[in-house]
């Protein structure tokens, strides 16, 4: 997938992060829960364009991890939301799968980034 692609595809993750987040019923557990989940999901796509905008391999890498490990908090806090029953499953299942997907596709980039340039280590 180029580039262009997944920006598109990471700002509509966190366009449905924002929309998700807005339809959950209010209480405290919901709205804590709900913060956290706004922050990692949107902070999905901003990292992802701070790596298209790397200086270096290694930045690139670092970059990359951010997206990955904001995608794979979005899915700890979607889980929770899901476990609890707080949220719609449906809904938040395949907001996850779009998470897992996000997950997958930073790893795999990661490891060809580093591949092709050993010194891109973190």
């Amino acid at each position: 997938m180029d580039a262009e692609k997944l920006k598109k595809r990471t700002r509509q993750f966190a366009l449905r992060v924002i929309r998700a987040v807005e339809a959950l019923p209010r209480g405290r557990a919901t709205d804590v829960i709900g913060n956290q989940l706004l922050r990692s999901g949107t902070s999905v796509a901003a990292n992802y364009r701070a790596a298209c905008r790397a200086k270096s391999a290694a930045d690139f890498v670092s970059k990359k991890g951010n997206v990955e490990e904001e995608a794979d908090e979005s899915m700890f806090w979607m889980e929770l939301l899901q476990e609890s029953g707080l949220a719609n499953s449906k809904d938040i299942e395949e907001l996850m799968d779009e998470a897992d997907q996000l997950v997958a596709i930073a790893v795999a980039s990661i490891t060809t980034a580093r591949r092709n340039n050993p010194r891109a280590k973190r």
